[in-house]
């Protein structure tokens, strides 16, 4: 009996010592593993589609990343379902930092207004890494237009609501709330003309069927070069070197600001040491000469933050946008 309780005993404290240590060990192999990280190819899951906006700064960013960390990093376009089907996919991947997620606006802040069964949560299912990018929305007009500026057009609309079209990418994308919000806070009524992506709803200004729109500032750069678009305003709380001496919105109305933005996530359960890695090594990309470059054409600001803020911006934005989605009459699915 006494032999017994004595290997009962030792059974114990082993068992104790093990649990004891478990973590421990746990964490000195994290921090190895963290250590020789990146050691193969990173895939980047980009939730849009190739050729837009969020998947052109998705690119440049990962060219830079590719050259800071030595390794391939392969964008993965998993766009459908305003980004959702990409965000479920991050969601679910192994979470050992070699699959990481661009994310942006559309999947993190508007679709859990408007899907009732998201099979994602925004805020609880990821590991914040740090913005990268904060993109303004342009306000252009149709050169025929007579208005040059953010007054004029409001007093323009004020006086002609019913002739004046604002043109979107379609209904809940950005350029859609972006202008509803204007409308909202500027007191003045436009028709809201959905078009089936940016592209579609930049050129209807450009021929002149629809009168205005506010976008992402890439899809609309090369046109006011050209003049073929009237830029009189930008979607950042001031003016900003990037955009010249174009004036931001807010100046003539207070307090409007709705710019998109890009961010980095990995899938929830990446060992800490390795998203600080990941963070460490975005810090060192945005800072090349040639993502510098490259966002500047695209008319966009380098932009970082660490994993808490990163978190505590998208809940902001997250319960912002309700009553933005709520105002342009969006259904929920």
């Amino acid at each position: 009996m006494k032999v017994e309780q004595f290997v009962r005993r030792r059974v114990l404290v082993a068992l104790c010592a093990s649990l004891v240590l478990a973590p421990a060990v746990a964490a000195d192999a994290s921090k190895e593993s963290a250590r020789d990280y990146p050691n193969h190819p990173i895939r980047m899951l980009v939730p849009n589609a190739p050729g837009s906006s969020v998947d052109t700064l998705g690119r440049i960013f990962a060219q830079g990343l590719m050259n800071v960390s030595g390794q391939q990093v392969v964008i993965d376009n998993r766009a459908g379902a305003g980004g959702v089907l990409g965000m479920e996919i991050g969601k679910n991947a192994n979470p050992d930092g070699y699959t990481v997620i661009s994310a942006s606006t559309a999947a993190m802040t508007i679709a859990p207004h408007i899907q009732s069964k998201l099979p994602f949560d925004p805020l609880k299912d990821y590991e914040f890494v740090s913005l990268f990018g904060i993109t303004p929305n342009v306000l252009v007009v149709t050169p025929s237009l007579p208005v040059k500026s953010v007054k004029e057009l409001i007093e323009y609309c004020r006086g002609k609501s019913d002739q004046v079209n604002m043109a979107s990418a379609g209904p809940g994308a950005q350029s859609h709330l972006a202008g509803v919000l204007l409308m909202s806070v500027g007191k003045f009524q436009s028709l809201h003309v959905p078009y089936k992506g940016g592209g579609a709803s930049v050129a209807s200004v450009v021929a002149g069927e629809s009168q205005w729109t506010i976008t992402p500032a890439p899809a609309v750069a090369g046109l006011i070069r050209s003049g073929k678009l009237r830029a009189i305003g930008h979607s950042l709380p001031k003016r900003d070197p990037l955009l010249g001496d174009l004036p931001a919105v807010a100046e003539t109305v207070g307090g409007y600001e709705y710019s998109g933005w890009n961010g980095l996530l990995a899938p929830r359960g990446t060992p800490k040491p390795i998203v600080d890695k990941l963070r460490a090594l975005l810090i060192k990309a945005l800072q090349t000469p040639e993502v510098k470059k490259g966002f500047e054409q695209q008319l966009t600001q380098v932009y970082t933050n660490n994993a808490a803020e990163f978190r505590a911006f998208v809940a902001k934005e997250l319960k912002e946008m309700g009553p933005v989605v709520k105002a342009a009459g969006l259904k929920v699915e």
